[in-house]
């Protein structure tokens, strides 16, 4: 089986009909035209920032954690996470409430409604008496309708049904659903407006900011870039520019906020420091004064000064170890509160492990905290960054412990070492041993104490120096062109659907096309049985027999039909009747009375002596066919092929007639009156008698029988027929019924079958379509008339 596609007839097959095609492209483009005419266009605006990260303008706050040693160098910030921020939805409700985005002022026109943006350059001012919390969650919509320079009328919209209209005057309240509302001239010039409709609507601001987040689109210029393209489609060009703007100033303005709240906490860290070391300073001071008044020291013995200067020493890393412990414990006590606060990681443990955990969970938490603003504790990345704060809580406790217990055993050590220097002391005066710790504990304190101030004054500044996170690279610029409707692309859109739905019209109606159409198609279905030709389908107004020298489509088919039938039976060894034809069908109303008429009229204008016989008789139609239908005349007593069979006394050239049919003539048997029993009728001996007689008398016996699925009379008389002529009908036959036709061949039930396709439309025809017939007008199609002309 061949499973080949001839797309050159598919192809042809689509262009036959050109014209449903046309008219589908014709309509789909007027919608075309009304969805560009009728559809208000949207305008783009976009916009070019920089993410900046603290490694190119570093926070001097977080600068300064890093010399205290309490913070590491922090990662980058992640892109995406920051493309979430922009996009978040307290940022887009900022931005509607600076620029107004929930109330829309607009003068509705014929086509596209023109909205006033800003709002300061509508003719009209709105002011509402309520707060502004309930006009943000509230919805409204009202037109105001200027029929003078001091009067309106105020008709309130629900829905899309207007309200009855309510005179008003400018300046004066007016009662609406969520309170009273001012509305005032915003012009000098009021009476060119008057008789215009200004259109009202209010809508709440979490809807408009939800549908400006999803509006607004947010990507990176490259894979790895900082960069971010910023677009927004808005059928106002000025309000798309004015969102994107808005939206830079509102992120860099909550980033500003972010990085002083951390500064502000590390100042307000260093100065509760500074308070607690300055009173313990001070309680030095005045313990060391009241010492040396007490005990009048001026001066200590050399003798003292090499076990003295020792212990100083031992002292000192004794003093140092104990602040460490210190330290430890108080870090240990902030770990032990609940939930995630921040830990003063800028101490200055000697820990390196200990200050880096710390480090990463305060970034970790500041990475929460900021991600908190825009979602919420059930987000995803917030439960994880739960999940990794405690982790590193778990961590930074763990690490507390193995260094309070590792400092413990060094002051332990140092402890017993003082211990024995001190026991070589006790011969100095104890005095002078007092002096030297006071004054040891001074220093320390002191050292510490200035270099907190130091810091202090340079988180001060850091409060005036915070940068944003966004450079401004491109601020929102459009090129004033529509995007949306694109023309192109709606026209190419509907042009693809007007070719589609004709096509798929077209091709479903071929998936459910149960009929044959041409000489192909019948090819297709029935292997083996010659095809004799196609005969053209013949408009009513034209001639349906064959004329004497006849030159039209139906003649020619005829003449084809004819020759091809002259070349089998000369090839054919076939003896017995071989002048008798039997044209039948699977069906009625294919045609078979007339083609046996045509037929026998194509042979005979060859001069062949040529005898139609009726052998229908359950429904003679060969009469009918050719007779005059205006003649009053008409004898319908006429002998036939049943009076022959019927009556034994009636001899066969009584019941055949003579007839010329359009100058052409031809002996005809008709079928006879319908007799009741017709089978049996057929039956008779004297049908052997009949075409034994008249396949001698004659060149061709054409003989008219009736269907052969309906009633087996054709098969009662095959055995009589050199040759059978299978009648099909283009546009008519059953592609499944021809199964019966191939069963009666392969059972040889018909002799010699042959097959013609009757009634072919001309587009259809199998071979040779658009060529037509030689000899005949060619048809000349509109384009053609027109390169004519």
């Amino acid at each position: 089986m061949n499973n080949n596609i001839d797309y050159k007839k598919v192809i042809i097959r689509y262009l036959k009909e050109w014209n449903w095609f046309v008219l589908s492209l014709i309509i789909f483009i007027g919608l075309a035209f009304f969805k560009l005419r009728y559809t208000a266009p949207e305008y783009n605006a976009n916009a070019k920032i920089m993410l900046v990260d603290d490694g190119g303008m570093s926070n001097p706050a977080e600068e300064l954690l890093k010399d205290l040693g309490k913070i590491s160098s922090s990662d980058s910030k992640k892109v995406e996470d920051e493309i979430e921020v922009l996009k978040s939805r307290m940022l887009m409700k900022e931005v509607v409430k600076r620029l107004d985005l929930n109330k829309k002022i607009f003068a509705k026109g014929r086509f596209h409604n023109t909205e006033y943006f800003p709002l300061k350059i509508a003719p009209i001012k709105i002011d509402f008496l309520a707060s502004d919390t309930l006009i943000y969650e509230s919805r409204l919509s009202f037109s105001v309708n200027i029929t003078s320079e001091t009067t309106f009328n105020f008709i309130r919209i629900i829905g899309q049904e207007e309200g009855v209209p309510t005179k008003a005057y400018f300046g004066k309240n007016v009662e609406t659903p969520i309170g009273g509302v001012l509305i005032t001239p915003n012009t000098n010039n009021l009476s060119n407006y008057i008789g215009q409709t200004i259109y009202v609507q209010i809508r709440p601001i979490d809807k408009v900011a939800e549908s400006y987040r999803n509006a607004v689109k947010i990507k990176q210029a490259g894979e790895f870039s900082k960069v971010l393209n910023l677009s927004l489609n808005d059928h106002v060009v000025e309000k798309a520019k004015s969102v994107l703007n808005t939206l830079v100033e509102e992120y860099n303005r909550a980033s500003i906020e972010e990085k002083s709240a951390k500064s502000n906490s590390t100042a307000e860290f260093i100065n509760k420091r500074i308070d607690y070391i300055a009173s313990d300073l001070g309680k030095v001071d005045d313990e060391i004064e009241q010492f040396k008044t007490g005990n009048k020291l001026t001066d200590i013995t050399s003798e003292a000064n090499l076990y003295l200067q020792t212990n100083a020493q031992t002292e000192q890393e004794l003093a140092v170890t104990r602040t460490e412990y210190n330290k430890i414990n108080f870090m240990k006590n902030q770990l032990n509160d609940d939930g995630f606060e921040r830990i003063p990681a800028n101490i200055g443990l000697s820990n390196g492990s200990v200050n880096s955990i710390a480090n990463k969970y305060n970034e970790l938490l500041e990475n929460r905290n900021r991600l908190l603003k825009s979602s919420n504790e059930k987000n995803p990345i917030i439960v994880n960054l739960d999940q990794q704060l405690l982790a590193l809580k778990s961590s930074l406790r763990e690490g507390l412990e193995n260094s309070a217990e590792a400092i413990g055993l060094q002051i332990r050590s140092l402890e017993n070492q003082a211990s024995k220097l001190n026991s070589k002391i006790y011969a100095v005066p104890g005095q002078v041993r007092k002096s030297r710790d006071i004054q040891r504990e001074q220093g320390i304190k002191e050292s510490l104490y200035l270099y907190l101030l130091q810091k202090r004054e340079e988180a001060t500044i850091s409060l005036i120096s915070t940068s944003p996170n966004a450079k401004l690279v491109d601020s929102a610029s459009s090129n004033n062109l529509p995007v949306s409707p694109n023309r192109t692309i709606t026209y190419f859109t509907y042009i693809i659907f007007g070719l589609c739905i004709p096509f798929t019209f077209f091709y479903i109606k071929d998936l459910l096309d149960t009929k044959i159409h041409n000489k192909e198609d019948l090819e297709k279905i029935i292997r083996g049985i010659t095809v004799l030709g196609e005969v053209p389908r013949i408009s009513s107004n034209k001639k349906l027999l064959i004329e004497r020298n006849d030159r039209s489509i139906l003649s020619e088919s005829f003449r084809i039909i004819r020759t091809n039938f002259e070349y089998i039976r000369r090839h054919d060894q076939n003896e017995n009747y071989k002048n008798v034809v039997f044209i039948t069908s699977t069906i009625n109303g294919e045609g078979k009375s007339l083609f046996s008429l045509n037929m026998a009229l194509t042979i005979a204008n060859t001069g062949k002596k040529v005898l139609l016989v009726g052998a229908d008789v359950r429904n003679p139609q060969i009469y009918s066919s050719f007779k005059n239908k205006k003649d009053k005349n008409y004898d319908s007593s006429k002998l036939g092929l049943t009076e022959y069979l019927a009556d034994e006394s009636l001899s066969i050239q009584e019941a055949i007639n003579d007839y010329k049919i359009n100058d052409i003539g031809i002996d005809i048997l008709l079928s006879g009156k319908i007799p009741p029993n017709p089978a049996e009728l057929l039956m008779s001996d004297k049908v052997k008698d009949l075409f034994d007689k008249v396949s001698k008398d004659y060149d061709y016996v054409i003989v008219d029988t009736a269907p052969s699925m309906l009633v087996t009379d054709t098969l009662l008389i095959s055995e009589y027929a050199g040759y059978t002529i299978y009648l099909t009908r283009a546009d008519h036959t059953e592609k499944k019924i021809l199964n019966f036709a191939e069963e009666l061949n392969a059972k040889n039930k018909l002799n010699n079958m042959m097959l013609v396709v009757n009634d072919v439309e001309q587009s259809n025809f199998g071979y040779g379509a658009k060529y037509g017939y030689y000899g005949t007008p060619v048809k000349k199609g509109l384009f053609s008339r027109f390169r004519k002309a």
